[in-house]
């Protein structure tokens, strides 16, 4: 028998005799009717069809919620629905602080920026800053300039530190109201140096106010941060770790 050039459906050949006439089109039109069935999976309005790993079969893709875009999803090898995230915040990690330093690791580099949010920053010991490492990285590859302040740190430089200064001295006992906001840009990277943002207030026995910008010489993307007292013990406080697209 015959068969047609792109579904192979079944068909009389030229010299053929054909007996059953009925017998002939009721197996043409099961071949037409579930070819077209394979060809057009949807079920409910908004559906749409894509093409499946197997030929001349497609695949039902549902219809997405309010608000949601068509993007390829992460195997790179079907359409999927999603929210967009063009513009967000997405909270990637977040906890207390405790001792001389913690460390939060594995960040998805799947994000533009990153946003650290320090708050109610307490020390064990007086007079003692805040500060970051990146990827655990302890050589001296930072900088930490102080483009203001309200009290002696402003204007201070100070090259290759071991860590970037996030926040003034904290309080070592009561209840503190600092926050410290560090901006780190394009972390994921792997061609260019890092440079952060930092706004910070602390509460110790006189209100401070900075806005610093730090260094890290390094093109790797980061992938840790550890946040940790200059000297001493962390003994309260909070963090969030935020990925900005």
């Amino acid at each position: 028998m015959a068969t047609t050039t792109n579904y192979g459906w079944t068909t009389p050949d030229d010299t053929a005799l054909v007996k059953d006439g009925a017998s002939a089109i009721r197996t043409l039109g099961s071949s037409v009717d579930t070819t077209t069935k394979n060809l057009n999976p949807e079920t409910t309005l908004g559906d749409i069809a894509y093409r499946s790993s197997t030929a001349n079969v497609n695949t039902r893709l549902g219809l997405g919620t309010a608000g949601q875009v068509l993007q390829v999803n992460s195997g790179a090898n079907a359409p999927e629905w999603a929210t967009p995230s063009s513009g967000s915040m997405t909270s990637l990690a977040s906890g207390t602080l405790s001792g001389a330093s913690v460390t939060i690791s594995a960040i998805s580099g799947s994000y533009i920026d990153l946003l650290l949010v320090i708050t109610n920053r307490i020390h064990a010991t007086a007079n003692q800053s805040a500060a970051i490492r990146l990827n655990g990285d302890s050589t001296t590859n930072y900088t930490t300039s102080v483009a203001y302040g309200n009290d002696s740190a402003a204007g201070i430089t100070t090259p290759d530190a071991t860590f970037i200064r996030t926040g003034g001295n904290a309080q070592t006992t009561g209840t503190s109201y600092s926050i410290e906001e560090i901006k780190l840009y394009n972390y994921a990277n792997t061609s260019i140096r890092k440079i952060c943002q930092i706004n910070a207030y602390t509460s110790a026995t006189s209100a401070t106010i900075r806005n610093s910008i730090g260094f890290y010489k390094s093109d790797l993307a980061i992938t840790s941060i550890t946040i940790l007292a200059e000297s001493g013990n962390l003994t309260s406080g909070n963090y969030i770790l935020y990925g900005v697209k």
